[in-house]
């Protein structure tokens, strides 16, 4: 999945950005105002991760425009050093919650997860689907009844991102650009991503049939619902 921090502190964006990269995200980082409505506008997150203050504007009101923005798929963490009705704000402007900068890492990734969860309906933190499969996004592993299924990081990312949108068709640039990035996704996206859904059903076929793992002809892939 991907993030945007948007952060002016350097230390606390690379602490961030290494913690999320290890956790399987990509991650994209911007530390003004400016800069982050640019890439709001330009490409597409699942998270962004965003300071109340910014030394070029404030982040709420970053917050405040993007989530009346229809077409803005991103869940919002609001991250505050004050103290104060700022967590409270955030929340009234649409966050999806609201934390202080001095939140431990494992903590942030796991509320994360959690939105996730309600995001998509999700019942439970794992994730069952065709024959005997089960996917634990948050220790990134794949098993079939008690067996380990060998994917490899992207081969876990896209099977991941298909599942969360369970019955709905993506496109290879969706794919590309939320597993890959923007300038992999332009470079990549026929092709590439073909080879790796190709892949990706050579590993599961292993174990059992991936028929769930469609392909809609002139679009992408959806895994059936």
């Amino acid at each position: 999945m991907r993030v945007l921090v948007i952060h002016s502190e350097e230390a606390f964006c690379q602490q961030l950005y290494h913690f999320l990269q290890q956790a399987h995200y990509l991650v994209d980082c911007t530390a003004t105002h400016a800069a982050a409505v640019e890439r709001l506008a330009r490409h597409e997150y699942d998270f962004v991760l965003l300071a109340a203050e910014l030394p070029d504007g404030d982040g709420l009101a970053l917050l405040r425009a993007a989530v009346l923005d229809p077409l803005q798929p991103a869940s919002f963490i609001v991250l505050t050093a004050s103290a104060g009705g700022v967590h409270l704000k955030a929340f009234d402007l649409g966050a999806d919650d609201c934390l202080p900068n001095t939140v431990l890492l494992p903590e942030l990734e796991r509320r994360m997860q959690a939105i996730v969860r309600r995001r998509f309906r999700l019942q439970d933190p794992k994730i069952r689907f065709g024959n005997g499969f089960v996917m634990d996004p948050a220790a990134h592993t794949l098993r079939h009844n008690a067996c380990l299924v060998p994917l490899s990081s992207k081969q876990f990312g896209l099977l991941h991102y298909l599942l969360l949108h369970r019955g709905y068709p993506l496109t290879r640039q969706q794919l590309g650009a939320h597993v890959w990035g923007d300038d992999a996704a332009s470079q990549r996206a026929s092709n590439y991503i073909d080879v790796h859904i190709k892949n990706l059903r050579r590993a599961l076929a292993s174990f059992a049939s991936p028929n769930f793992l469609e392909t809609v002809h002139s679009i992408g892939y959806r895994v059936a619902a």
